[in-house]
């Protein structure tokens, strides 16, 4: 197990999304509050970048900007069609002032 650095905590405002690109992975970083989630950034229906899309913060939902598919930030399951498959879920680690992703 390792885990790589994306931010500082006060890099991501309550409600924003961004992309990163770590250990080979697209990683979609999304804050709700105090609390962060990591979220692979591919769209499972079309590859389309999750941290383009709204964060719906009531749901923990991220929703693509392509096709509107949500996925639950939590679990990675798709909430609404058109995609099926869920995207992958990656442990954030926050230390200090440090959130990293867990990366296997």
């Amino acid at each position: 197990m390792t885990t790589a650095r994306l931010c500082a905590v006060g890099d991501l405002a309550a409600g924003e999304a961004r992309r990163f690109d770590v250990a080979g992975l697209r990683v979609a970083l999304v804050r709700i509050g105090d609390e962060f989630h990591a979220v692979g950034d591919r769209c499972s229906h079309e590859d389309f970048s999750l941290a383009d899309g709204e964060v719906w913060a009531a749901e923990c939902q991220i929703e693509c900007a392509k096709h509107g598919s949500s996925f639950d930030l939590r679990t990675g399951a798709p909430c609404s069609l058109p995609a099926t498959k869920p995207v992958p879920v990656y442990e954030v680690v926050v230390d200090g002032d440090d959130v990293s992703v867990v990366v296997r």
